[in-house]
């Protein structure tokens, strides 16, 4: 298999976008939600933007977005990607992507099989899906709490076409990789020594894990030329 696509969330300095880039990341991620230890004011969002150069996707995480936010947004930071991680309804994600034009990825929040139903509801209307763990009930922010969920319950899925998160770390992203083989990861607490504090160290020993992982998974007649 190769590599998956690996988006880290929740950046907020630019040295740790620059980990991450030198380490093949494809997309970063910055948050825009108050209550969020992770959230950054629009400006800062842009001046990241800025420093990134076009090097990855730039992905800006929204909750339950009005309109004057969306434009905001837009106007600010020109975003690649729009994270929707509220209780957008199917009809307001599709109205999402017309009134911007944007790549939208809406997060569905998944504790038992039943929640899968709203992945394939969503499906239509969003261009990608990123599957979550459901935020515990202490928590105010709808995901990077670090919790995860029974991955089996992704075997009754019919694609592997989503971006995986929730408790994803450098410890069991190797079995996150084998078990599942998403299109995508998708980590913030997981490269955090505190919330909302990116970890240096933490970011290469993901990395690491996940071309340790790839190479485990692919026989050695797919990784050395015959």
């Amino acid at each position: 298999m190769n590599r998956p696509h690996v988006k880290i969330c929740g950046l907020s300095r630019a040295a740790h976008v620059d980990t991450v880039l030198s380490r093949g990341g494809n997309e970063i991620g910055f948050v825009h939600f108050a209550p969020s230890p992770r959230h950054l004011p629009l400006d800062a969002i842009s001046r990241l933007r800025a420093h990134a150069g076009g090097r990855a996707l730039v992905t800006v995480v929204l909750v339950d977005p009005d309109d004057d936010l969306l434009r905001r947004v837009g106007e600010h930071v020109r975003p690649d990607v729009l994270q929707l991680h509220g209780r957008e309804s199917v009809a307001r994600v599709a109205e999402i992507s017309a009134l911007t034009g944007v790549t939208v990825m809406k997060a569905v929040s998944v504790a038992g099989s039943d929640d899968l139903e709203a992945v394939e509801r969503y499906r239509p209307v969003a261009d990608r899906i990123l599957i979550d763990a459901k935020r515990p009930k202490t928590s105010v922010i709808p995901g990077g709490n670090g919790v995860s969920f029974d991955w089996s319950l992704l075997d009754a899925l019919p694609h592997r076409d989503f971006t995986l998160s929730g408790g994803v770390t450098s410890r069991n992203v190797g079995a996150a990789i084998a078990q599942v083989r998403p299109f995508g990861l998708d980590l913030s607490s997981g490269v955090e020594s505190a919330p909302g504090v990116k970890d240096e160290g933490l970011i290469h020993q993901l990395f690491d894990a996940v071309d340790a992982a790839v190479r485990t998974v692919n026989p050695i007649s797919e990784r050395q030329p015959a």
